[in-house]
Parts: C-alpha cells; structure tokens; sequence
C-alpha cells in the first residue's frame, strides 16, 4: 500500500474556487516515524534490538566465501515477527477495507443519479489535463461534463478545466499520492451533477498507489504519452490491469521521439486483453471521435438520459 510513500492529509476547495480545510485525516499509521529509523546501519531503535551481536548494517559484508545457500545458517534465531510490522499490516488491510466499502457507495449513488464517473490515472505529464481541456471544449454534445481534480498542490488545473467551460472542484493531497473514496465522495456532493451528466475524476500523477484505490468510478481510464516507454504496462501492471480503457496520448509527437505503438499495444494486451486502447492526440483532436464514442456508450449502458434532478 503506502508504505513508502507516507500518505497524509488532504485540501478541499471547491467549485467556487475558494479552499477550505476539510481536516481528513488520511494518515495510513505507517510511516517510520524518528523511533523506527532505517538508516544506513539499518538500526531499529533502542528498543528494537536483536539481542544479539550480529549486527546487519552495511559493517556485515559477505565475502565471496560466505555464499548464503540452502544450507547456510546464521545459527541464531531472529525472535518473533515484529508486531509493529504485524499492526501495519493489520491498519493497512483496514483502511483498504473500508475504502473499498465507501467506493461501493459511491458507486451505487452514482448509479442510482445516473452519472457516470470515470477515473482517469497515469504518470505526471501524460495530457490527463489536455485531455479534459479538448473534452470540454469539443465533446460539449457527448453529455454534461465536470472535474473532480486531484493534486498534491494548487489548483491550477482546476483553473484550466473551468476556463474550459466545466464545473471542478479541487482536491489537494500534500503528501498524498492518491485520492480515495471519501475524499471524492465529498467532492461530488459539491458539484451536484446532473442526471447523464460526467463526472472526469483526474487522479493525482502516480503510476502505483491510485491503482490500489477503487474510488467507485463505473471505468476506470489509463492515459499514456508516447513520450514514455512503451513497455510501462509491462512495469507498471497493476495500474493498466485494472484499466478499462487507454489512451495513447501526444500521437503527434509520434515523428519525434523512439516509441513503438505496436510494442505498447502488445505490452498492454499482455496485461490485460480486455483492456480497449485508443491512440489520440489532445493537442490535435486527432482519434478524439473514439474517445467521445466510448463515453458515449458508458452513459448507455447506464441508461442515463439527460435530466433535471441534481445529485441526491
């Protein structure tokens, strides 16, 4: 989960472009704090000793003679689990669980207001924000749109989504790498959408931990620039097996830089064959029809007309 990367807090502003604390605490209870220490002589703190002198910091060197093989004993046990380790587990397992329960609601509220979410997820850089941008402004007949935006800081691409012509509310995670169920289901409530309306929640740049985080979107939608590896499916599979969709984005760079969109093809069929990918240039508008065709066919699947009634 977030072990590594310390998860915390989040900033709420809102569709009238004023912040205001929500005050979530969103701490996994797992960070290393200054008692828990993995330095470079990988002590484990006063209390956490091993009771014995066979210290493993980096003054323990294995020489090409101590080969740890099968049947190659230290000849000293290392007590029980540690039960710090044993409770972290234990809260991260907890808090997944309940994440999952309130994305379960989420997505039941958004069934029942016939909107459709979608929860779009890459790296930094990739035109997540572009891609909105020229949505917006071309896709206007597709349905209702508006942004629930996630970042670690600012609000600048809220700022760009609303000068693009939709409703968004900003959510800023600090040191957070992801937004969750609750955070979004906060969000929703404020921009209120309409039924058969969209609802684009733009994940903070990550290609790890948002995979973990069902947030209750109906598909979830993986965006990847030619100016990144074709092989990034292959490194990165959990994201794009659980993708619905992915969009190959920045197609007009394709003279321009050393990507195989065949390579990627395969690499994302390798993870996940149901997975639909879609080649588009925000830039240009270039494969963009495609896009708006799958939008398209997920608010009929809901069977989500336009209407009046708002979010209830």
């Amino acid at each position: 989960m977030c072990g590594i990367c310390g998860c915390e807090g989040a900033t709420h502003g809102n569709a009238s472009d004023h912040s205001h604390e929500h005050g979530h605490d969103h701490s996994h209870d797992h960070a290393h704090g200054p008692d828990h220490s993995h330095g470079p002589d990988h002590a484990h703190g006063p209390d956490h000793s091993h009771g014995h002198d066979h210290a493993h910091g980096h003054d323990h060197a294995h020489g090409p003679d101590h080969a740890h093989g099968p049947d190659h004993s230290h000849g000293h046990s290392h007590g029980p689990a540690d039960p710090e380790a044993s409770r972290r587990i234990a809260v991260e397992h907890a808090l997944l669980a309940e994440n999952g329960r309130l994305a379960a609601d989420n997505r039941a509220r958004f069934r029942l207001n016939g909107v459709l979410a979608l929860n779009l997820v890459s790296s930094p850089g990739s035109g997540k924000t572009t891609l909105l941008e020229r949505t917006i402004a071309s896709g206007a007949g597709v349905a209702p749109f508006s942004v629930v935006q996630g970042d670690q800081a600012t609000d600048r691409d809220a700022v760009r989504v609303r000068n693009a012509g939709a409703r968004a509310v900003q959510i800023n995670t600090g040191t957070g790498c992801h937004l969750d169920a609750s955070m979004v289901a906060r969000a929703v409530a404020e921009l209120a959408p309409a039924r058969g309306s969209v609802v684009f929640i733009e994940n903070v740049g990550n290609l790890v931990c948002p995979a973990l985080f069902d947030l209750g979107e109906e598909a979830r939608v993986a965006v990847l620039s030619v100016t990144e590896g074709a092989d990034k499916p292959l490194k990165y599979p959990y994201l794009f097996r659980g993708a619905d969709l992915v969009l190959l984005n920045k197609t007009d760079l394709l003279p321009y830089v050393d990507f195989d969109v065949s390579e990627c093809r395969e690499a994302v069929r390798a993870v996940n064959p149901d997975a639909r990918v879609m080649a588009v240039s925000a830039k240009t508008g270039d494969g963009m029809d495609g896009w708006y065709g799958f939008l398209r066919e997920r608010l009929g699947r809901l069977g989500a007309g336009p209407g009046e009634r708002r979010w209830t």
